[in-house]
């Protein structure tokens, strides 16, 4: 991992965590979550089909996230990859923590990029099968559209679309993160489904 990325990747995400951790003065809407979230089946690598971005990931191509267990704790390992602005570009990588904050439903986690913040993860949206997933939060100011399969057909991603909608999204802010495998290169294809622990072992 070059140490360039990592600063551009750091320094990236601190913007975006003081971003995500500003509340303002009006009420939060009600967003609710999925009633429950098996953590052990969430685990492992999830494509990022679409999203409402942050700052540090508006040009995102080929990203994926991928989440770890931290031993028995309510850690949760997380690697987030992606090219910066292109198939061919370098990757930018971040590793923040994530806590499942309500263990009851397994769907609220917090986010931290910084100690001690933690940015607010709602599991708004996830199939029975657990191979879609929408991340959303009550703000309705950024979002993850995810799935496990590297590409999806453009009638499953406008339904995801619709689904992040009904949300209380705007659809026009919504950008349809470019995917095109294989990508021998990146991370994700060479961790055997494990990115998130992968990464650190290589550091």
């Amino acid at each position: 991992m070059r140490q360039s990325a990592i600063l551009t990747a750091l320094s990236g995400s601190f913007l975006a965590t003081m971003s995500l951790l500003g509340t303002g003065c009006a009420p939060l809407k009600p967003l609710a979550t999925v009633p429950h979230v098996d953590v052990d089946r969430f685990m492992g690598d999830w494509y990022v089909q679409g999203h409402v971005p942050t700052g540090s990931e508006d040009d995102a191509y080929n990203a994926v996230e991928s989440y770890a267990r931290d031993g028995d704790s309510n850690k949760i390992l997380t690697t987030y990859v992606f090219r910066e602005g292109a198939f061919d570009a370098d990757f930018e990588t971040m590793e923040p923590t994530g806590f499942v904050e309500n263990e009851e439903t397994g769907a609220t986690w917090g986010m931290r990029f910084i100690w001690p913040f933690r940015a607010e993860y709602l599991i708004a949206y996830l199939d029975d099968a657990y191979t879609e997933t929408i991340v959303a939060r009550r703000k309705r100011d950024y979002a993850w559209i995810m799935t496990r399969e590297a590409q999806i057909s453009d009638e499953r991603f406008d339904e995801l679309v619709g689904r992040l909608t009904g949300m209380g999204y705007d659809p026009m802010k919504v950008r349809r993160v470019p995917q095109r495998w294989p990508d021998a290169e990146h991370p994700v294809s060479k961790a055997g489904g494990d990115m998130a622990r992968w990464t650190r072992e290589q550091e």
